[in-house]
């Protein structure tokens, strides 16, 4: 049965692929003649350009060996459309630093302006993403992120996720989901002023729709709907569950946001995102130029749930997974936080200065695991000059971080997993100019700075209680994350969370 369902969705998946290539010879005849001066890639084919030779399941391996082939700037057709390969780290960073204003813009795939509209800081270009994206670093910024109050917030998150290991009692268990309700939780009070409990069914519906998204994201029908949104409407599959997820999600936050504007006072402190948004609202409501609306609310906050919650959460399960496949960093790990913090007390984000190996740790964990060899997709916002090639406005660019996560030019050991890649001859943690898991530029992760505070307290807060061991020996245990059309995941697993003397 399985094998018959198997071959029904590849044929329905061919045939669906059939339809679109169908629609393209009439959409899409001559466009890329228009394109002149672009930098050099493998020769696209009529109608579908490169589409078949990108290895779906790893496309960043395949952009490596495009630039190791044809230079640190390559173009591959998306069908009808350029997309432009930037790697190297001198490469990336002539992009999106000496040339940030024309790199800024966002290039956006149909599933991520079907998530939100096409509205929000992470998605938006030109003005509306300036005013967005300083809106949101600023109300951050004043609900304390990095410091105290988010502080409190996430280590009253970590002593809760702690309970909740504890509740397994040496049994194996698979970590994901915990894990993910903690992180979500920490979004949800920046959000909406509080915590959830996890059985929440207001909280169930923002989670649930999260996991939907990103498996649709990943997914063979996510990658045919990103091509060809219009002729995937046609057909039926789990892309519709997930729209009606996001409608319901995108109702809930603003029947909140409803809620809190029947009585704000304009001149008051802010409790939350939401409120701080709706003060806004309010402080702009004469100004035709506005882009502070309920879309550009809903948007943000869909862009502050997903994308905070999807990588730090995957972080943290792959950095348990390391941990039982090194137990001698693991006590190494061990032996700092109990140096440093001890056992009568939480973590808190003063002690990470004094814990260079566990920093360093977390670091290498992030650039070994590297979730998002591509970033979010760019587009160049005129046309621009880079590198002796013509990249016309509006073309799509991809950052291929990879190529600099894995630079042996960058790092001492760089095929590895090695905390000593972050630390100096003395043990002193050692900064690197090559580690880019949160991007590089004007668009650099909005919410890196309470990325590194969750990572830093969740970790050492879950060390400090428990020691982590695979439910095979070490050298059993697989670490390489899996590959799918977005990025990266931690492969699922079991592992045991043993109470420390």
């Amino acid at each position: 049965m399985e094998v018959l369902i198997s071959a029904l969705q590849t044929n329905v998946l061919s045939l669906i692929l059939g339809v679109i290539i169908v629609g393209l010879l009439w959409m899409n005849r001559g466009k890329q003649s228009s394109f002149q001066r672009l930098p050099p890639g493998p020769p696209p084919a009529p109608l579908v350009g490169n589409l078949f030779q990108v290895d779906t399941k790893e496309p960043y391996k395949y952009y490596l060996g495009l630039s190791q082939k044809y230079g640190s700037v390559c173009t591959i057709w998306l069908a009808s459309k350029p997309c432009v390969i930037v790697s190297g780290y001198q490469t990336i960073r002539d992009a999106f630093i000496t040339q940030g204003e024309a790199f800024s813009g966002r290039a956006l795939y149909p599933l991520l302006v079907r998530s939100t509209g096409g509205y929000g800081v992470m998605v938006s270009s030109g003005q509306r993403w300036k005013d967005l994206r300083q809106f949101s670093l600023t109300t951050l910024k004043n609900f304390g992120m990095g410091k105290r109050s988010i502080e409190e917030r996430v280590q009253e998150e970590a002593r809760s996720l702690v309970r909740a290991f504890q509740e397994y009692d040496g049994a194996p268990f698979n970590p994901k989901d915990l894990l993910c309700n903690s992180v979500a939780n920490v979004i949800s009070s920046i959000v909406f002023g509080h915590r959830f409990e996890y059985n929440d069914p207001d909280f169930l519906l923002l989670y649930n729709t999260i996991n939907a998204y990103f498996n649709m994201l990943n997914s063979s029908f996510g990658m045919l709907y990103n091509i060809s949104p219009r002729l995937m409407g046609l057909f039926p599959g789990s892309h519709k569950e997930l729209f009606s997820q996001l409608d319901k999600s995108h109702a809930y936050v603003k029947k909140q946001a409803e809620i809190r504007l029947r009585n704000l006072d304009a001149n008051s402190i802010p409790q939350d995102y939401i409120e701080a948004f709706m003060i806004k609202m309010i402080q702009e409501r004469d100004s035709p130029k506005t882009e502070f609306t309920y879309d550009n609310l809903l948007g943000s906050v869909w862009n502050l749930f997903s994308a905070g919650t999807e990588t730090t959460s995957s972080t943290l399960r792959q950095i348990l997974l390391l941990m039982a496949k090194h137990p001698d960093v693991q006590e190494c790990v061990q032996r700092e936080i109990d140096e440093v913090i001890g056992q009568d007390r939480s973590p808190c984000l003063e002690d990470r200065s004094k814990m260079p190996y566990t920093d360093a740790v977390i670091h290498e964990t992030q650039r070994t695991a590297d979730l998002a060899p591509t970033s979010v997709p760019h587009k160049v916002m005129t046309d621009t000059e880079f590198k002796g090639f013509h990249i016309p406005k509006g073309t799509m660019v991809l950052p291929l971080l990879s190529s600099v996560l894995i630079d042996p030019k960058l790092w001492k050991n760089p095929d590895s997993f090695d905390p000593q890649n972050f630390l100096d001859e003395e043990g002193k943690f050692k900064r690197n100019v090559g580690f880019l898991a949160f991007g590089l530029g004007k668009r650099v992760c909005l919410g890196e700075g309470l990325a590194r505070a969750e990572l830093f307290l969740f970790f050492t807060s879950l060390l400090q209680r428990f020691t982590f061991v695979g439910t095979v020996p070490p050298d059993e245990i697989d670490t390489t994350p899996s590959c799918c059309s977005f990025g990266r995941q931690p492969c699922t697993y079991d592992c045991y969370a043993k109470p420390r003397q």
